[in-house]
């Protein structure tokens, strides 16, 4: 082994009587900067800031919520003895996945009734989301979370004496929750370093027009495939070979490929700013691009103007 990062955590910050953990801080500075990353792509597809706005509101609240609902289903176990524990939030346990869906589950219904594409928020998002998990992802190398298992990877982190305290438990014994100078996989440091290649492609995609749906498919399926990947080199709680959010991702891959290489085409659910005729006709040929499918969907709309719906 050529070498190791080796550094002390810096698990909370105290300010007086308060304690604030760094990884709570670069959690709200990542969504916030992704949120900020992407306002112009939503004006550029015709959505105010009015109106997205609330649609932030719901899914910070939604991805509190996702985060720890997710968490505490994969470690039930840990709260069978005192569920009133589930409540505990600031003392840890949450899952960036269940994040996202929480998210995404909470924004849905606004989506729905302010008659938002919900294809094209989630394109508009998706470059911002990649953003957030490399901003968020500072906060658990700060403390120094999700330590994998042992390796010889020059990346690898070096577990620090006793006394310093980590974000998770570093090249643990049978004995003991620490082996000091043990060098193990830091899985927040590789999420983060995927995620920022996973944004340039993201970004670079976007200067050309694809249906709406291809960017957040592209990083359903990225993304997933890091988590795939990463999660190989972490220490979880496994079901049939793999963690939670092995199965969530592998799940989310095969969704996202069979609409990229399959349906090429916008799903017809979600579709909420258009008419019934619109969407039909959008959707009616598999390899035609999304310029072709505004036509036809403009041509659906001046149609019902001038006669009217079909009886």
């Amino acid at each position: 082994m050529l070498g190791a990062i080796s550094y002390n955590p810096i698990v909370r910050i105290h300010i007086g009587p308060l304690a604030v953990s760094p990884h709570g801080i670069f959690i709200a500075v990542g969504f916030m900067v992704g949120a900020w990353f992407m306002l112009p792509e939503s004006r550029k597809r015709g959505m105010s800031d009015d109106v997205i706005y609330p649609l932030f509101t719901l899914a910070a609240i939604g991805s509190l919520v996702g985060a720890r609902v997710a968490y505490v289903i994969n470690h039930i176990g840990d709260y069978a003895s005192d569920p009133l524990d589930i409540l505990l939030v600031w003392e840890g346990g949450i899952s960036l996945l269940g994040g996202f869906f929480g998210a995404i589950a909470f924004a849905i219904p606004r989506m729905r009734r302010e008659k938002l594409s919900f294809w094209k928020v989630m394109d508009a998002a998706a470059p911002g989301m990649a953003l957030g998990v490399v901003v968020g992802r500072t906060g658990d190398i700060i403390i120094a979370d999700h330590l994998g298992k042992s390796t010889s990877f020059f990346l690898g982190y070096r577990c620090p004496p006793l006394e310093v305290e980590t974000g998770s438990p570093c090249g643990p014994t049978e004995l003991v929750s620490r082996t000091v100078g043990a060098v193990v996989h830091q899985t927040a440091l590789y999420d983060q370093i995927l995620a920022l290649v996973l944004l340039l492609i993201l970004v670079r995609l976007r200067r050309k027009v694809h249906f709406d749906g291809f960017l957040i498919l592209v990083f359903g399926l990225g993304y997933g495939m890091n988590r795939v990947i990463e999660d190989f080199l972490r220490e979880d709680t496994r079901r049939l070979g793999l963690t939670a959010s092995q199965w969530t991702a592998i799940t989310t891959i095969c969704l996202s490929l069979y609409v990229l290489a399959v349906l090429r085409r916008t799903p017809r659910w979600g579709r909420w700013d258009e008419s019934p005729a619109a969407a039909a006709a959008a959707a009616a040929t598999p390899s035609e691009d999304r310029g072709e499918a505004e036509t036809r969907s403009d041509q659906a709309i001046l149609a019902e103007e001038d006669h009217g719906p079909e009886p």
